[in-house]
């Protein structure tokens, strides 16, 4: 055997099978096939992927500015409300009367400056004193009459549908469904009682008519107020009763139609009082500076007193504003808190409205992304409550500053719909694209197609048989895969499928 390796026909045969040992591998083994990939001509659009929710465009919540007791609730949960409408009110007995006060005190300011500008003559402080004495008499007649109207509205008009009207233990006859109504008309019926009895007693008093009646007038404006609030709780308690039979419908209208009947005429007597009160008040003042007489000095300081009661007025008047709950917008009632005989806090909301005006989209956009969008960017979505529904919009609000959230940065964005949809309802989830951009007739690949390492981005082409890499510039790229390429390859020109994937 070693003498066949060693001769010269051993060394030729071993040298051809290295040679073609060495062919085989150069042709065979070492050659590599690829997939190819063609640039083509096509359009792209680019598109930022989110989440958000649907918030209403409009919508409130609603408190009371002053503290106090709930008198009225208007409306309940769902309630469709009107821009404007009152939807819950407080106790205003003791805010109507300082109202009265300082509309009376401006009256008084009022009228002592146009006495001082106005100078005075002995025949006009006649004139002045006979006002004054006139007017303390009809003023003292107005606290009797209203006392009269009053007293008769509880005893005889309220009192007959009461057991034990004048003592503690008053109840009403009839049932009201509502618990807390009736609490307050009877504990406002036994409140009224002493009330009266000490009106009754002031105006039977033999020196009623000679004391100074401005302090009955305001104290009798009160007591008005107080028989009013209870007359107004006494209606609302008749309306949401029902006939029975121990209340028979007849009886039931007949107890309705004196109530109504008694509150007409209290409101008619705190109208005649105040007319009354701020008359004398007037006349008061115009005999006073009639009296002093007038320096510049004096007018100056009585214009200071006018404008300091005009800013009472103002005061009152919005103290009594916040004493109500007013709808700022037409909307449907969704949080309602706000209980009869409820105590009151300012600034605690207990009403919130939502808007007829529609839904919108909120959503938060990464700091990565919000750099693609503008406003009136075209929207496509769908809802998580209607599966195979697509709702098309745009934005219209993109936030100039961020929001962090536990140490993520967003931007929050306000989408509209294109188109009104009256099955919306606020919170839903949306998903969200938003075409930031879109170009046509730009060259394309696949993404898989791309080289990118810490050199720049590359495709690979074929130069005879070997694998060379070209760089390339990308543009655009959306979310099927698809990238812009800018330069670096031409229209039809085969690139190698570096992805390994079947061509698009």
């Amino acid at each position: 055997m070693k003498k066949v390796l060693t001769s010269r026909w051993g060394i030729a045969g071993i040298v051809v099978l290295l040679l073609i040992f060495g062919a085989y591998w150069f042709f065979v083994r070492s050659s590599t096939s690829y997939q190819f990939i063609t640039v083509t001509l096509g359009a792209i659009t680019e598109t930022v992927f989110i989440t958000g929710n649907t918030t209403p465009t409009r919508s409130v919540s609603l408190g009371f500015q002053n503290t106090g007791t709930i008198a009225r609730v208007n409306y309940t949960l769902g309630d469709q409300v009107g821009a404007g409408a009152v939807i819950a009110a407080l106790n205003t007995g003791n805010l109507s009367a300082a109202l009265a006060q300082a509309e009376a005190n401006l009256a008084v300011a009022e009228a002592n400056l146009a006495a001082l500008t106005s100078g005075t003559r002995p025949e006009q402080l006649a004139i002045d004193q006979s006002a004054v004495m006139q007017d303390k008499t009809a003023l003292t007649n107005a606290v009797a009459s209203a006392y009269a109207v009053s007293d008769n509205a509880v005893h005889t008009n309220a009192d007959q549908f009461f057991t034990n009207p004048r003592v503690a233990s008053a109840a009403l006859t009839f049932i009201v469904p509502d618990v807390m109504l009736t609490n307050a008309v009877v504990q406002e019926r036994i409140a009224l009682e002493p009330v009266l009895a000490s009106w009754s007693a002031q105006v039977s008093s033999p020196s009623f008519g000679s004391s100074d009646p401005m302090t009955a007038a305001t104290q009798a404006a009160q007591n008005l107020t107080q028989v009013s609030a209870f007359l107004n709780d006494a209606a609302a308690a008749l309306t949401k009763a029902q006939p029975s039979v121990s209340l028979s419908a007849a009886t039931l209208s007949t107890y309705q139609s004196s109530i109504a009947s008694a509150r007409t005429l209290v409101a008619s007597a705190l109208t005649t009082l105040t007319s009354a009160k701020t008359t004398l008040v007037s006349a008061e003042g115009a005999l006073a500076l009639a009296e002093a007489g007038s320096t510049p000095q004096s007018i100056a300081a009585q214009q200071a007193q006018v404008q300091q009661a005009q800013a009472g007025v103002a005061n009152a008047e919005a103290n009594l504003r916040g004493a109500i709950i007013v709808a700022p917008i037409s909307g449907v009632v969704t949080q309602l808190d706000a209980k009869v005989g409820q105590l009151a806090s300012p600034g605690t909301p207990l009403v919130s409205l939502i808007g007829n005006g529609g839904f919108e989209v909120d959503a938060g956009v990464s700091e990565t992304d919000v750099g693609k969008l503008t406003v009136g960017n075209k929207v496509t979505m769908t809802l998580d409550a209607f599966p195979n529904e697509t709702f098309a919009g745009s934005v219209f609000y993109i936030a100039p500053a961020q929001t962090n959230t536990q140490g993520v940065i967003s931007y929050q964005i306000k989408i509209s719909f294109d188109k009104s949809d009256p099955r919306l309802k606020s919170g839903l989830t949306a998903n969200i694209d938003i075409q930031t951009k879109h170009k046509d007739n730009v060259l394309i690949l696949p993404q898989y197609a791309i080289l990118q390492n810490d050199n720049g981005t590359f495709v690979k082409t074929l130069v005879g048989k070997t694998a060379t890499t070209s760089p390339v510039t990308l543009g655009t790229s959306d979310q099927k895969g698809n990238v812009e390429i800018l330069s670096g390859v031409t229209l039809g020109e085969q690139v190698i499928n570096i992805g390994l994937k079947a061509p698009q």
